[in-house]
């Protein structure tokens, strides 16, 4: 019988090495707002920094999720792979397409397992468990399709003042042409309920423009930044919008390249070669984006740049990580392995260290139940070095930080200063 197809996400390869290979790193120029544009008034030591880095695979973090997994009691799979963070010490980790228990003894999966299109994986401590949507007979997304025929990707999220969770939701419907054969239909939000995860709400978000506004989320000062991309296929734009507090069905301003506009047309293309998952998050006295680099297809090669403002401009830092599963070469010696979307965790910081992840998938669906550790994430812990100008390194705190973190995570900036 047909197998359920775990439709890969637009395409965006990302990479982490297999060993700490340091990379010593120069911020060069990144792609800026669009031509006359008036980048924000604002300046920052970071921009002007040299930036090392070293990657390593956060083995520790990629275990909790393997050994859960090869339970079979909840999620053995997924991709997105986002982090809520909850004031009572959880962490809510964020799945699009998910497979469901159980798996075989041989590490393979059997046909009859449940896949559903996103789901929650609630870390408490080492101790992990599933939240989704119908019954454990017969389980269902945590957030249903839509009447018309098609599915729900889920994006970033926070928890909002009052508690609630808030998420950015994807629709997609089948036969939307090209490598896919699916197209992205609207931009929502949806909200849960922290304790039970129950649906309590699903609003419209502006889609007018077919930016899919969920790419991360980042609190900062009265503001909080939403980070969107314009999916062009071989090319990919960062778009910024913003509103303020933290309740994001409030009215949104889109970044013009100029100035906050409540216009959704005026949104402008902030920079290119994102892919349709990276995060922006604070850091020393600017803003470090994390991005698999879209540039080139498929690429295993994930990037970093900073900035001064959450709106940008951003400036290329530099390779910071390869992954080893892709293609041919990598290590399930398969050319249908491919990876994509890589983001930080920023409430996994550890000074100067950052936890990102990434997902892997494979072009050929079959792949998924010969082998269930290919569609599970991948993190990796990325440390930098930062030395400013005529300094010594300072372990990223170049004046202490913005005191800004995600969501309600601690701010960065860490104890050292230059």
């Amino acid at each position: 019988m047909p197998r359920p197809m775990s439709r890969p996400r637009p395409w965006s390869a990302a990479a982490a090495t297999g060993a700490g290979v340091a990379l010593a790193l120069t911020a060069l120029p990144g792609t800026s707002a669009p031509a006359g544009a008036t980048p924000p008034e604002r300046s920052c030591e970071l921009v002007d920094a040299q930036i090392a880095s070293a990657a390593t695979p956060a083995a520790d973090l990629t275990e909790l999720f393997t050994d859960y997994a090869d339970t079979g009691a909840g999620w053995t799979g997924g991709d997105s792979t986002y982090s809520i963070p909850l004031r009572d010490g959880r962490d809510v980790w964020v799945f699009s397409d998910t497979f469901l228990g159980p798996v075989n003894a041989d590490g393979t999966r059997p046909e009859s397992a449940p896949f559903i299109n996103n789901s929650f994986v609630v870390q408490e401590g080492t101790e992990l468990s599933t939240a989704h949507g119908g019954t454990a007979e017969e389980p269902e997304a945590l957030l249903p399709p839509p009447e018309e025929p098609g599915w729900f990707w889920v994006g970033d999220g926070l928890q909002r003042r009052d508690g609630v969770i808030q998420l950015m939701a994807l629709q997609y419907w089948d036969g939307g042409g090209g490598m896919w054969d699916f197209g992205w239909d609207s931009n929502h939000l949806a909200t849960f309920d922290p304790d039970s995860f129950e649906l309590l709400d699903l609003v419209d978000l502006p889609s007018a423009t077919g930016v899919q506004w969920a790419s991360w989320i980042e609190p900062a000062g009265q503001y909080t930044y939403i980070y969107g991309v314009e999916d062009q296929g071989e090319r990919k734009y960062m778009h910024v919008a913003r509103v303020v507090g933290s309740d994001l069905s409030r009215p949104w301003k889109f970044w013009d390249g100029r100035r906050w506009s409540p216009h959704e047309s005026s949104s402008a293309r902030v920079m290119d070669g994102v892919a349709n998952e990276y995060s922006v998050a604070a850091f020393a006295d600017g803003y470090l984006l994390i991005t698999q680099d879209t540039h080139e297809e498929f690429s295993a090669t994930i990037n970093a740049y900073v900035a001064c403002s959450p709106a940008g401009p951003f400036e290329l830092v530099g390779e910071v990580a390869q992954m080893p599963e892709v293609g041919a070469a990598g290590s399930y010696g398969d050319p249908n392995i491919f990876a994509y979307n890589a983001h930080e965790h920023p409430e996994l910081r550890a000074e100067d260290s950052l936890t990102i992840s990434y997902n892997v998938n494979s072009f050929d669906s079959e792949d998924l139940y010969e082998d269930v550790t290919i569609y599970r994430p991948r993190f990796v812990t990325i440390d930098l070095d930062i030395v400013r100008p005529d300094s010594e390194p300072c372990a990223h705190g170049l004046g202490g930080g913005n005191g800004q973190g995600h969501g309600h995570r601690p701010g960065p900036g860490g104890p050292g200063h230059c």
